[in-house]
């Protein structure tokens, strides 16, 4: 029986002269003399033998392997190397790919032809094979993980390429598999995919124009990880969650996530908010509507007035010399009012505007600061103010905001402005109930005396 056994081995690799040490082992064995006379007991107690010792290395590639390796990982202190492989299921992987290569190794052990032996051996190698590049695949990801918790994952990411070393990976385990099961040479496919290139290239002109645009974009620092984007002809408006080499991930401010192709970004503008934040300060940009029927030149008394709010005194202390230098220089033509300078209510606002943000503490002193009058159009003289908050958290950004301008609204009737409104539903009936209950001019001439009726016209004049 130990014969048909090593003829078996012969029939299956006849360049092969030397023994295996599972045959070895078994020829002296007592299996070889209690060898069944019959085949197929032949072959179950083959298959049988070579399952118990597929167990058993398996098991200890499992077992013995895998807490080696992690106790060598922990004694460097690589412990989040050890967690990341076990977690993407790397040494399991390897513990597949063990038996079933052992398998294959030793399969001449059974008694059965030639062509069918090696046909069975080659789908155990590729079986193995693919357990192999499975662990690979394990360790790329794990790679992964490790590097998502290190700070650098905040300004620049390997995801792109290491999903391009995945679809390399399984590119050659597939070239590999269909060599290995047709018995033909890994060259042969590649000769044939040579030939194939200009089809190769139309189905992965994604993938190619996706891997130049994470190139270009890492290099030159285009996009990280927590950058806020805008981007409205792709819908949008939010944090990048993840950008891989097919895709980016935008999250939005509704918590919906957009996904955008990578070349896209690179190929199409966008906005990205990050320099904003690194710089330190965030931009207000609003416009007041002055009503244009409010506007006018401020009194002697206003003026006085006025001079008590500390944020004006020095301007109109500075303002009224000025004037008044200017003024005497015109000589007699002075005496006609429309002759003289004279101050303004709406530029008065705007010298209180300056002076108010200059005295803000959340406001960024050392950027832009300005209040501008704009062109005047049909909703009122616009009066434009232009500032950077120093905290650029949005929460926070908009109470600042906010604060600044409650202040500038509710100091407008101080120097007698009015902020522009349309005219409402409810306006016009205000105003049609006014007229209703003033009464007609004849009717009050015939109930009151005339004196009496002239001073009451007078004073609606």
């Amino acid at each position: 029986m130990h014969q048909g056994l090593r003829a078996g081995s012969g029939r299956r690799n006849k360049a092969m002269q030397e023994e295996t040490l599972i045959e070895q082992w078994v020829g002296e064995s007592w299996i070889a003399h209690n060898m069944p006379d019959t085949l197929w007991a032949q072959i179950v107690l083959g298959v049988g033998v070579l399952l118990v010792l597929s167990i058993v290395t398996g098991w200890i590639a499992s077992r013995v392997l895998s807490r080696l390796a992690q106790r060598t990982l922990d004694a460097v202190g690589r412990e989040d190397w050890a967690r990341a492989l076990s977690r993407r299921r790397v040494f399991r992987s390897i513990s597949y790919a063990v038996p079933l290569l052992f398998i294959m190794a030793n399969i001449g052990l059974l008694p059965i032809a030639d062509p069918y032996l090696s046909f069975v051996g080659r789908i155990f190698l590729v079986a193995g094979i693919v357990f192999l590049f499975m662990a690979l695949n394990g360790l790329l990801a794990a790679w992964q993980d490790i590097y998502d918790a290190s700070r650098r994952a905040q300004t620049r990411s390997i995801k792109g390429y290491l999903e391009l070393g995945k679809i390399v990976l399984w590119a050659v385990c597939l070239i590999l598999a269909i060599s290995i099961l047709v018995n033909r040479s890994p060259l042969l496919m590649l000769s044939g995919l040579g030939a194939l290139s200009a089809v190769l290239l139309l189905v992965f002109k994604d993938t190619l124009l996706s891997l130049v645009a994470s190139t270009q974009m890492t290099s030159n620092d285009m996009l990280r990880i927590g950058d806020w984007i805008e981007m409205p002809q792709a819908g949008a408006d939010g944090f990048v969650i993840d950008i891989a080499l097919h895709t980016v991930k935008v999250q939005n401010w509704d918590k919906t996530v957009t996904t955008v192709p990578t070349y896209k970004l690179f190929s199409e503008s966008y906005r990205n908010w990050r320099y904003m934040f690194e710089s330190g300060g965030r931009r207000i940009k609003r416009t007041l509507r002055i009503d244009a029927s409010t506007v006018r030149f401020l009194t002697e008394e206003e003026i006085e007035g006025l001079s008590r709010f500390a944020l004006l005194k020095d301007y109109l202390d500075g303002k009224q010399r000025e004037l008044e230098e200017t003024n005497k220089s015109m000589g007699e033509l002075a005496g006609l009012q429309s002759n003289r300078r004279r101050l303004t209510n709406i530029g008065t606002f705007r010298a209180y505007a300056l002076a108010y943000l200059k005295r803000q503490r959340e406001l960024h002193q050392d950027m832009l600061m300005i209040v501008r009058m704009m062109e005047p159009d049909a909703q009122g003289i616009p009066i434009e103010v232009y500032c950077f908050a120093n905290n650029t958290a949005w929460v926070e950004y908009e109470r600042i905001q906010g604060d600044i301008f409650d202040h500038l609204l509710a100091i407008l009737p101080e120097l007698s402005l009015r902020l522009y409104q349309a005219p409402s539903g409810a306006d016009f009936a205000r105003a049609w109930d006014a007229g209703r209950a003033q009464p007609a001019p004849g009717a009050m001439s015939e109930q009151a005396p005339p004196d009496t009726a002239r001073a009451e016209h007078a004073a609606v004049r």
